[in-house]
């Protein structure tokens, strides 16, 4: 890993009204709702709905794929019908990519791996806000718990190992924003490991 300029995990200064978000997640059917697709990746019940997915893409598979090879992202359908999620994106003033719903379902567990090119070092950052969770929710980043309330951002350096435990009898969703790295998110970032004082939350 080379050196990193921020801290495996930032609380940002952007906070979202969890009720317009469960909202708009309550308009989707459970049908919707696509199973990850890299099962070695998990235990139980993990889905997905694309809200931005390649461009030109229409399988629902190719449309929660996260491509690294890929820049040109469009938004899908699902987004169509989505006024608060639109407005949350609407605030990142930098490009992206791949926007889902991320779903873990209880008593279900993704286990320990790392996604390679996701840290900001390497130019790319993965968002996570959460839209419904509980305090039974165990995040582990480099082997240390993140507590995410819901409406929180936050970026996580998940180029490095980490898991999530569903040990609560609710569901946890979160909405995940894959954004490249501009002059936009280099500030953000900057804001908010100094409200850290340069360490993790």
């Amino acid at each position: 890993m080379m050196d990193a300029r921020f801290p495996d995990r930032l609380r940002l200064p952007l906070a979202f009204e969890p009720a317009g978000l469960a909202a708009d997640m309550a308009n989707f059917s459970q049908g919707a709702w696509i199973a990850h697709f890299v099962t070695q990746n998990y235990d139980g019940d993990w889905s997905v709905i694309a809200l931005r997915g390649p461009a030109g893409a229409t399988h629902p598979v190719q449309m929660i794929y996260s491509d690294p090879s890929r820049s040109d992202y469009e938004d899908t359908p699902m987004l169509a019908g989505s006024p608060y999620f639109r407005q949350v994106l609407a605030a990142f003033a930098c490009p992206l990519q791949a926007v889902r719903l991320m779903r873990l379902a209880p008593g279900s567990t993704i286990k320990e791996h790392h996604d390679n090119d996701l840290s900001f070092e390497q130019g790319m950052v993965r968002i996570h806000i959460p839209v419904v969770t509980n305090t039974e929710v165990d995040f582990r980043l480099n082997g240390t718990r993140v507590a995410m309330p819901a409406g929180s951002c936050w970026y996580l350096r998940l180029s490095d190992p980490h898991s999530v435990a569903n040990r609560g009898v609710s569901e946890r969703v979160h909405l995940v924003i894959d954004a490249a790295v501009n002059d936009w998110v280099t500030a953000l970032f900057e804001r908010a490991a100094a409200a850290a004082g340069g360490r993790a939350a």
